[in-house]
C-alpha cells in the first residue's frame, strides 16, 4: 500500500523546530531518525513517558533555557518546555519514487488492497490549514499529501502543532511542478478532483470508484486555471445561502469525509 512507502528525500540541509509534549512523541514514535536534537526545561525532563520515549528511540535531550526558547519558536509560542530540531528532509518523500510505488501499487493490487487516495494542497498559504488538512487527510485514510516547492506554506512547528503530529504518520511528499505531477497520476489511473465553489458536481453525487486526486486550492484564489483544467471533475459542497464559502481545511475534511464513507 502507498502509505507505507517513506523513501525520504535527504536532498536538502534545512531544519524545523516542533514544540509541545505531543508532537515530539508522534515524531520519537513515528519518525525517530529525523529528530536531530531535543531541548527540555526542567519540568518536562521529569515527564516519565517523555524520557522513556527518549531512552526507547536513544536520544539525549539537551537543557532548555528561556531565552533559547524564544529564539528557536518565539515568545507567544506555547512549548510546553518542549522543542526539538527536526530534518524536514526525513519526513518527505521525492514525487518520482511516490509515483512509482503508486503506479505498482494502481496496477498490481494486492489482496485487500484499498483504492488509493491522494490530496494535494494547490499553494496554501496558511500553515494551520495546511496541519488540519494533514490531519484530516490521515483521518479520512488518504495513501499521502502532496505539497508544491514553491508558493506553498512549507511543513513548520505551525504546521506540525495543526496536524496533531500526523506529519509524522502519512507520507508528505514534495513536488516540483503541480501540473506535471497531476499528469502523471491520471496516466497512472488517478481520477482528479479540484474543490470549487461552483463545481460541476455535488459532493455527494460522486461515487469515487477509483483512484482518487483531490485538490485543494489556495485560500483566497481557490486552485489555479491551469490546474483546475486538468480535473477530471469539480465537486462542490451544497450549503446554506447564508454561507458564501468555507474555510479551505473544512472543505477539505469534508470531502475526504465523504471519500471515506465508501473506503472505510
Amino acid at each position: 500500500m502507498i502509505k507505507h512507502f517513506m523513501k525520504p528525500n535527504r536532498d536538502k540541509k534545512e531544519k524545523i523546530y516542533i514544540y509541545g509534549k505531543h508532537a515530539l512523541a508522534e515524531a520519537l514514535e513515528h519518525a525517530a531518525r529525523a529528530v536531530r536534537k531535543v531541548f527540555l526545561a526542567p519540568e518536562a525532563s521529569r515527564d516519565e513517558e517523555l524520557r522513556a520515549l527518549l531512552s526507547k528511540r536513544h536520544v539525549t535531550a539537551e537543557s532548555l533555557k528561556n531565552r533559547g526558547a524564544d529564539r528557536m519558536v518565539g515568545v507567544e509560542t506555547a512549548h510546553q518546555g518542549v522543542i526539538a530540531i527536526v530534518d524536514p528532509a526525513a519526513i518527505t518523500v521525492d514525487f518520482r519514487d511516490f509515483a512509482e510505488q503508486a503506479a505498482s501499487d494502481v496496477r498490481h493490487p494486492t489482496e485487500g488492497h484499498r483504492t488509493p487516495m491522494l490530496v494535494l494542497l494547490d499553494e496554501l498559504t496558511d500553515p494551520h490549514n495546511v496541519g488540519a488538512i494533514i490531519r484530516s487527510a490521515a483521518a479520512f485514510g488518504a495513501a499521502g499529501v502532496l505539497i508544491p516547492s514553491h508558493n506553498q506554506a512549507p511543513i513548520t512547528g505551525a504546521v506540525v502543532k495543526s496536524s496533531a503530529g500526523m506529519v509524522f504518520r502519512i507520507p508528505i511528499v514534495q513536488l516540483g511542478n503541480v501540473n506535471q505531477a497531476i499528469d502523471q497520476l491520471k496516466e497512472i489511473g488517478f481520477k482528479t478532483y479540484g474543490l470549487a465553489m461552483r463545481g460541476s458536481i455535488p459532493l455527494a453525487d460522486e461515487p469515487f470508484d477509483t483512484p482518487a486526486l483531490i485538490i485543494v486550492g489556495n485560500e483566497g484564489k481557490g486552485i489555479r486555471q491551469k490546474t483546475i483544467e486538468r480535473c477530471d471533475v469539480t465537486l462542490r459542497i451544497p450549503m446554506d445561502p447564508r454561507a458564501e464559502s468555507l474555510n479551505a481545511s473544512v472543505s477539505a475534511a469534508i470531502v475526504l469525509y465523504q471519500w471515506s464513507l465508501r473506503h472505510l
